[in-house]
């Protein structure tokens, strides 16, 4: 592969949920011509469809998993942790490309040539890739979270603001894992209706 060429896909997985960091991929595809089938955003895939995508884009693929803490979320916004992230999963990579491609309408701060496209996880495969290995990443860690915090139901909604999630945290208060920064968990705090963990 030609330095000139080689071109990393970035998207993340987790911005929206109230607990849990938020994950980054990076992908770069091993030969120019990579063709996956079934690769699509990871929203449009089915939860197996997903796992047996990311197996062979691990296999297909150089990869580069970052991601920003709850600390970090609740320290410098959602935006900036995921740009953070972002910048992990990129330094993660063990190639490195010359060209970044990112899902969304903000570029992490790298020392490449970085360009952000809306949509870019409906247009990019290296994009579709990325966002594959992100969402399984984080669900993967979140299923973790599930076996420490079994009371919240987080291998089902995986941090989501689910009706499930809310009475959870009503009943049980929030964990180290939850997200003070978010609505309604910031209200709640502030208007001291709820316990912590």
């Amino acid at each position: 592969m030609s330095i000139s060429k080689i071109i990393a896909g970035v998207d993340e997985a987790g911005r929206g949920p109230l607990a849990g960091p938020v994950f980054a991929a990076a992908v770069i595809f091993k030969r120019k011509q990579t063709t996956i089938i079934g690769l699509k955003d990871s929203k449009k895939l089915s939860k197996k469809n997903r796992g047996k995508i990311f197996l062979t884009i691990m296999q297909l693929s150089f990869v580069g998993i970052g991601n920003a803490t709850v600390a970090e979320i609740d320290k410098y916004n959602i935006l900036q942790a995921t740009l953070l992230a972002m910048q992990r999963a990129i330094f993660d990579l063990k190639v490195k490309p010359n060209h970044v491609l990112v899902d969304g309408m903000n570029c992490p701060k790298v020392n490449i040539d970085c360009k952000a496209i809306v949509r870019g996880d409906t247009t990019v495969p290296e994009i579709m890739a990325a966002s594959i290995i992100a969402k399984v990443t984080r669900d993967k860690m979140m299923g973790k979270m599930d076996k420490k915090y079994p009371s919240y139901g987080f291998k089902k909604h995986f941090g989501y603001g689910t009706k499930q999630h809310i009475k959870a945290i009503l009943e049980s208060g929030i964990t180290p894992i939850h997200r003070r920064s978010f609505n309604p968990i910031h209200n709640m705090l502030n208007k001291k209706k709820i316990i912590t963990t």
